[in-house]
């Protein structure tokens, strides 16, 4: 068959409309790329008078009809959320046509049961630009490092936290602050709360780490704290110990004491030391820092949002999965083998920098150091600056599982010596 191969655009938002753009001023590359015109055959949206610069003769408002049509051979989902996408990727895959998407939420959520459905289909499902936009970070861990044991995986996977973080550095500024300025530039929405609250980044965390560990993990599977509670205070003290602080999505294949492996994911705000790679990484970029086996340290860079930086990463996959309707195959899905167990995040090791406010007097940092070996946690390094008849303790601990660390700050709040508890951060990456 030489004819075109017809697209369905499920959106036209942002990124939607930089998709269809992009698919009409690189037409003649993408048609030698492929071996066939890509042809957008209609475009789902469901207010079609809000799109005066899409032809009328390809909108429509009744996106199942047109994902199931017979003429059409790739379905491009950009809509985001969990219905209607949800029913409409079923739909599409039923049908016998491939999908790409960006829907990280609906992915991390139902991702089983849709790549289910693509194999049972022999239909492709690609994402690539569900995690991190245009950086290729999911065909690197299906393929490109599928040889491999991985080990380990640390992003900085939302943009709009990153660029609060980076800025309460840089000025002082506290949280509200910062808030505001991000949403002043468009960086965060007019309800933040995916983002501050670690929602986004716990879905792409999912997503990482079922590639990675042959696992199927979900979004509720990864533990998830926000940024709302990061104070300039805490900014300051990790910049006195040479760190920074950054929302991290961390991934770990972990043995226990048993020699069983499992998978522990989690999505929390850390200090980590300045030297890292991720340290220096500003503003609303991403960045995702990969250990393997063979292959040693990898790291993944660049914009992680935005309409066109996405829409990248879906022609891409559109590329990648037309290539495949041409010759009549589907790509390797991922592969679900090891199905290790995801670790609660009380049994997994971390560490803790904790600031306390303290009486001055003799036999309170024995106390408080006790306090700590009660609960069998390790304490790294100490600082004390007195004020007067007051003190401010800084201590980082050595790794311990997170419930003992959580049960010390508890004991330490009841403490008559301790009058506050001001900053308790986990620090990643310290030696």
């Amino acid at each position: 068959m030489n004819g075109p191969l017809k697209v369905a655009l499920l959106g036209c938002g942002t990124v939607g409309s930089a998709v269809l753009r992009l698919l009409q001023e690189q037409s003649g590359d993408l048609a030698a790329r492929i071996g066939r015109p890509v042809e957008v055959a209609g475009v789902a949206v469901r207010r079609p008078q809000h799109h005066p610069d899409v032809p009328a003769d390809l909108l429509t408002t009744d996106a199942h009809a047109l994902v199931t049509r017979d003429d059409i051979d790739l379905v491009v989902e950009v809509i985001g959320g969990i219905e209607p996408a949800r029913s409409l990727m079923l739909a599409a895959l039923e049908s016998g046509k491939s999908v790409v998407s960006a829907n990280k939420a609906l992915l991390a959520e139902d991702g089983v049961a849709l790549h289910a459905a693509a194999a049972k289909a022999g239909v492709d499902l690609y994402y690539e630009a569900a995690v991190a936009g245009a950086i290729p970070i999911l065909r690197p861990l299906r393929e490109s490092l599928a040889g491999d044991q991985l080990s380990r995986i640390v992003g900085i996977v939302n943009g709009t936290t990153n660029y609060i973080l980076s800025r309460m550095a840089e000025t002082g500024a506290g949280f509200g602050e910062a808030l505001a300025e991000a949403t002043d530039l468009g960086y965060a929405e007019a309800d933040p709360t995916a983002d501050v609250d670690g929602f986004d980044a716990a879905a792409k965390a999912a997503i990482l780490a079922s590639l990675a560990f042959h696992t199927p993990v979900s979004a509720a599977d990864v533990h998830r704290e926000g940024i709302s509670t990061v104070t300039a205070t805490d900014v300051s003290r990790a910049a006195e110990i040479g760190c920074t602080v950054k929302l991290l999505a961390i991934c770990e294949r972990v043995t226990g004491e048993d020699g069983n492996e499992s998978v522990a994911v989690r999505v929390h705000p850390a200090m980590i030391p300045t030297s890292h790679p991720l340290a220096s990484v500003g503003g609303a970029f991403n960045a995702v820092f990969v250990e393997a086996e063979a292959a040693g340290q990898l790291m993944f860079y660049g914009q992680g949002a935005g309409g066109e930086p996405t829409a990248s990463a879906v022609l891409g996959d559109l590329v990648a999965v037309a290539r495949n309707r041409v010759t009549g195959a589907a790509g390797q899905g991922p592969s679900g083998y090891a199905d290790l167990a995801v670790r609660p995040m009380d049994e997994t090791p971390t560490r803790y920098h904790v600031s306390l406010d303290v009486a001055d007097k003799p036999g309170v940092l024995a106390a408080v150091a006790q306090e700590f070996a009660q609960h069998g946690v390790s304490i790294s390094t100490v600082r004390q600056t007195g004020r007067g008849d007051a003190a401010t303790l800084v201590i980082v601990t050595h790794s311990a599982p997170d419930a003992a660390l959580s049960a010390t700050i508890a004991a330490l709040r009841e403490m008559p010596a301790v009058r506050g508890v001001t900053s308790v951060l986990r620090v990643e990456g310290l030696s």
